[in-house]
Order: structure tokens, then sequence, then C-alpha cells
């Protein structure tokens, strides 16, 4: 099978079945419709509010007549309203888009990180070449494409910006592997140029803003159905993006459950369909909304916003100097893919096969057996399968994990900050605002011996270093960084001095540290803080 004939070069034909199987399902599987109509019209009232005008007028009408409506009456509007939300989830694919962005991805990404740059110097960028000294691509590339044609790869990065979907379709490209299908909240398909490539190549809209169960189950068969049937698919299975820049510890894990599910369905219909998780880590120079990420993680109140409707992403300006920053520096992104997993969390071999943690072969389908002896769905079981496939997922990130000369750097000066405040509460720590100076003699010191320790970690099989990091002189590293750090970030970050390096901006360095926070290398805010040096 080549790629151009993989199913989703076929999806817009399959849509219209897609969308009819989806709302089948979603309705069978209500067993109270009256109670999930309730839900829905009560949370979507509430959402738009009185002054929601027709939307508002047409919840409370449907609230309204529930307690009249016939059994029949409720399933029409359960169906009605599942096979709304199912069209205006469903994606669109067009292989003529798809094509053009292949032929021409480093114009078109450089379109969408600085559309007046891009155009000024498109003579210049000329095909994928173009990027390759910029994002640079790592991992088993050759296992992803041959287990490609054997079942449906699933991969779950993790997420740090909102471009981290147009990189990621980067990565897969220069990777050889095929489109993936993938979820993106329809906040993003406000921007035109980003809105026109999502909706041609793969993506489908994920409302964050609707609550009821209706919706979310609409969005789970979506994603089992289009498993079933072979398209490959991407999602960040954080949910939304690293507030703190932190490898993710957490996940949301009810689309990774949708594998399960696939699985098991063609398990039972004895055409098992093999589903294979691909973690991977997108790994960043710098970020592009740093700031407002931060600044959220750090305010309780900004603790529980989903979408963050103002950051950087939105603001042309913002986004202009950040891609011309990319563009002008080195593996400023690494996108690692990490080894593939079966459902259930076990190394997947070259031949698509199945090893346990005693590398004996298993079959994936003994996982499903009931009471009968055949494969049987058991959600409660599933559950829990599902929640060691997200713990296996999390010690992938955490082993893939890239470090950035920013991370080593930013990590060697939030521990020189620690020292010179001799305490360590984050907030008094992020509450120096004037700039704390460590001399350089210092500043080397600690990031020489930082190098050792991550050098030992990359030995162990803990982490990854960037390209050139290993075995790299601290004052050769603490020049890359501070080259990334110029000119982008609103507030310098950090600066040289006579004699000295000054911290300007204690909670960048606390975002970009963060990276290396699971890995007992940094000052960690989720963990319990150790007594300062």
């Amino acid at each position: 099978m080549t790629y151009d004939s993989a199913p989703i070069f076929g999806f817009n034909e399959a849509k219209p079945a897609i969308v009819r199987e989806v709302v089948k399902r979603v309705v069978d599987s209500v067993k109270d419709a009256r109670l999930v109509l309730n839900d829905a019209a009560y949370l979507e009232a509430r959402r738009v509010g009185a002054n929601g005008g027709a939307a508002y007028s047409e919840w409370r009408a449907l609230a309204a007549s529930l307690g009249r409506m016939t059994d029949g009456e409720l399933r029409a509007n359960v169906e009605r309203l599942a096979e709304r939300h199912a069209w205006d989830v469903a994606g669109n694919f067009d292989p003529r888009v798809y094509k053009l962005a292949s032929r021409a991805m480093a114009p078109v990404l450089g379109t969408l990180l600085s559309p007046r740059s891009a155009l000024r110097n498109l003579h210049r960028m000329t095909g994928l070449d173009a990027l390759d000294d910029r994002i640079i691509v790592q991992g088993p590339v050759d296992q992803l494409r041959g287990l490609a044609r054997k079942g449906t790869l699933v991969f779950t990065p993790t997420h740090l910006s909102n471009l981290d979907s147009v990189v990621f379709g980067f990565a897969l490209e220069r990777a050889g592997l095929p489109p993936a299908t993938y979820g993106a909240g329809k906040n993003l398909f406000t921007n035109p140029v980003l809105s026109f490539f999502m909706h041609n190549l793969g993506a489908y809209r994920v409302d964050r803003r609707l609550k009821h169960a209706l919706y979310k189950d609409v969005l789970k068969a979506y994603s089992t159905v289009l498993l079933e049937r072979g398209y490959h698919s991407l999602f960040f299975p954080g949910g939304t993006r690293s507030r703190s820049g932190a490898v993710e510890r957490r996940l949301k894990l009810g689309l990774a459950g949708t594998g399960i599910e696939a699985f098991g369905r063609t398990a039972e219909q004895g055409k098992p369909q093999r589903v294979f998780f691909v973690p991977a880590t997108i790994n960043y120079l710098l970020t592009l909304e740093a700031e407002t990420l931060i600044d959220d993680f750090l305010q309780e109140e900004g603790k529980a916003r989903y979408i963050i409707e103002d950051d950087e992403s939105t603001r042309i300006g913002r986004v202009a100097a950040f891609s011309q920053k990319l563009l002008g520096l080195d593996a400023a992104c690494v996108i690692r893919f990490s080894a593939p997993l079966d459902c259930f969390g076990n190394r997947v071999a070259d031949d698509g096969t199945s090893r346990d943690a005693r590398d004996r072969h298993v079959l994936p389908e003994s996982y499903l057996v009931g009471a009968r002896g055949e494969p049987q769905r058991d959600p409660r079981r599933d559950a829990q399968y599902t929640r060691e496939l997200g713990l296996a997922i999390c010690a992938a990130f955490k082993r893939d994990t890239v470090v950035m000369p920013t991370h080593v750097v930013a990590t060697a000066a939030f521990s020189e900050l620690r020292k010179v405040l001799g305490h360590s509460d984050l907030f008094a720590l992020l509450g120096e605002r004037d700039g704390v100076r460590v001399t350089r003699q210092r500043m080397q010191r600690s990031l020489e011996e930082l190098l050792g320790r991550l050098e030992r970690a990359e030995d162990a099989g803990e982490l990854v270093l960037a390209p050139g990091l290993r075995g790299a002189r601290a004052d050769a590293v603490l020049a890359s960084a501070l080259r990334a750090f110029a000119g982008y970030h609103a507030s310098p970050v950090l600066s040289l001095g006579a004699t000295d390096v000054v911290l300007e901006s204690t909670r960048l360095l606390f975002y970009y540290q963060n990276r290396l926070a699971a890995h007992g290398l940094a000052f960690d805010a989720v963990a319990p803080p150790a007594k300062a040096a």
C-alpha cells in the first residue's frame, strides 16, 4: 500500500457513512434519552446565557418540552442533536491540498508562522530541505513506516504550542509517514490561513466549550470509527498545552480509550485491526506562547482556563518574531518519535507483534477475552487498560524528552537564583523582578555540573540531548541559549554583564527549566521542593 492510497485519501467520499455510523452508535448507547437531552439543554442554555438569542431560546424550549415528549420523540431529538454535532465535528481531506503542502511544506509552514516574511522570501524556500536544519525528526521512523501498513497508528505527542499540529505534520511528511486525522480546537479555525490547511488536511473540530455528555459521546464515537476504518490519528493526550512548560505527567485518556474500543470492536468481528500508539515529544528552543502560558499557570484562577483566547499565537507581530527566530536557528525544534506501543502498553516489534515486559510474545486479542472465551468489550476492564497505557505513554515522554540549550541554561540559572536568595519558596523566587546577578564563573561551573549530569542521564536512557549538546563547552551552551532568547520574548530572559550573567525574567527561566523537572534535575513546582543548596 502506498500512502496516497491510504484510507484518508478517500475520506470525503466516506464521510457521510462515517457520520451515519457515529450517530447510530451514539443513539444506540443512550439509556435515558430524557436525561441526556435535559443535560444538554441545561448546560447549553447556561453556556450561551440569556443574551444568546435564538440559541438560548432553542435550548430553553427543548428543556420545557421534555416532559411531554414520547419515547419516539425523545429518540428523534437525540438523533437530531447527535447528527448536528457529528457533522460539525467531521473533518475534511483534500488530496490536492495535501500534495501542494507536501511539495512546498517549507513555504506553507513559513506562511503559517509569518505570512509577510514568507511572501518576501518565498523564492528562497524551495521545499522540505529548507527546514531540515531547523526542524529535526528523530526516532524509529523505519519501523513506523512498516507498522503503518500493518495497522492504524495513533500519534500521541506532548503539547506546548498552538503550532504543534502544523510542526508535527511537517515531521510526518519528512519521516515518510502517512497523514493523520487530528482534533483541533474550534477556536483555531478562526485564523483563515491556518483554518484552510487544517480544514483540508484531516483536522476535525473540537468545541471545548461544549460540556454535555452527548457531545463527548459523539467525539469518542467519531474517533473510534475512524480508527476502525484504518485512519491514522493524532491527538494530544495532555488535553491542552502544558502551561508550565513541563513534560506531561498526567493525561486525559478519553480518546486513548477509543483505541482499545476500536481494536475490541474489530476483534469481535473476527477481523482485528491492530492499533499502534506512538508517543512523541515536540521540543522547542523557544515556545511561542511561553509568557502567557506561564502566567496562566502561576495564577490560581488561570489554572481553570482551558482555552486562552488572547495568547501570542493570536498576535501577528509575536508570531512573526517567533518565526524569524525559528527559521534563523539550527535545531530550533526536535520532534522525537518514541518506540510504538500496543493498546495495552506493550512494546511492538518490527513485525507488528506485541512483546511484554519480559520480551515474550503476547496476543493483544487475549486481553479482550471474556467469560465465554471470545473477545468481549468490558468498559471497566478497558478503563484500567487505558490507565496502564497512559502510564506507558508518560514514561515514553520522559525518556524521549530532548533537552535543548535553553532548558539547560534556564535550569542552571534558576538553581543559582535559589542559591543567591537562600530559599525555595516559588512565589518569593518569582517575585524578584530587578534582575539577580551571578558571576560568569559561577554560572559556568553550574552549567558544567549540569551538563555532566545530563550526559549520565542520557547514558542511562532517561532523556535525550539535543544535537550538539553532548560534549559541548559550558560557554558555548550559554552563548547558544542567549542567541535563542535574544530578541524574541517581550521581557529579556538573560543578559551578559561585564563579569556576570543577569537573570532578567525569573518566570521565563522557571518556564524553560520546568522541562527537566520530571527528571529530578530542576526545581519541581509539582513535587515538594528540596531545600536550597
